[in-house]
């Protein structure tokens, strides 16, 4: 075998020895990333939960209802992250939900405008170019079925921050549909057959309860 040939047969001998260590590299970053996703979804599923409360109380009963489902998104957002971050090989220590201050519900609103504007221009689009360049496809699409599921989130709050100004809060929807499998969202006239990102069946959505009229 003359040299050309040994390298070649070396070469040969070589490249699935450094492919099969590549896909073995641990996707550190994004497994830190599933875990920060994590505590903030779950941080913002209890503290709308609070805000809920608090615009009932104030007689908002409406808003109440657009808090209490964005709630249930996001406590399946957190979910999501936790089995993705298990099928990775990490582990979720469930923790107390970080810090936030319940005010009026003007107030919470804008909190809530706050933290879904970060979520939707700077967290996921950072933890899903990560995942992608680390070849950690679950991941991946924890974070994309969030991120689509975020911008819903916050249009449908400057929408309620619009009504609030106005103090009416007529027109708003009192009814939410919620997928169970991805987190997003329905009013009662746009809900449609099938979820628009994982395809869930709209009888298995959170609330439905009949065809919308």
């Amino acid at each position: 075998m003359n040299m050309k040939n040994i390298f070649r047969f070396i070469l040969l001998l070589l490249v699935p020895v450094v492919f099969g260590q590549c896909s073995n590299t641990i996707p550190k970053k994004s497994l830190e990333n599933l875990k920060t996703a994590f505590d903030i979804e779950s941080t913002a599923a209890a503290k709308y939960a609070k805000f809920s409360q608090s615009a009932l109380e104030e007689g908002f009963d409406t808003i109440a209802k657009l808090f209490e489902a964005v709630s249930k998104s996001e406590s399946i957002h957190a979910l999501n992250h936790g089995k993705a971050l298990e099928k990775l090989g990490g582990t979720i220590i469930v923790s107390v939900p970080g810090s936030f201050e319940v005010k009026t519900t003007a107030e919470n609103i804008q909190s809530a405008i706050y933290s879904e504007t970060y979520e939707l221009q700077t967290m996921y689009p950072a933890f899903i170019r990560n995942s992608e360049n680390e070849k950690a496809p679950d991941a991946a699409k924890s974070f994309t079925l969030a991120w689509n599921t975020e911008k819903k989130h916050l249009a449908f709050y400057q929408v309620a921050a619009a009504a609030i100004l106005k103090g009416n809060e007529t027109g708003l929807p009192f009814t939410w549909y919620v997928c169970p499998i991805c987190g997003n969202m329905y009013s009662p006239d746009s809900v449609k057959g099938s979820c628009d990102f994982c395809l869930t069946k709209q009888e298995n959505f959170i609330g439905y309860t009949e065809s919308p009229k």
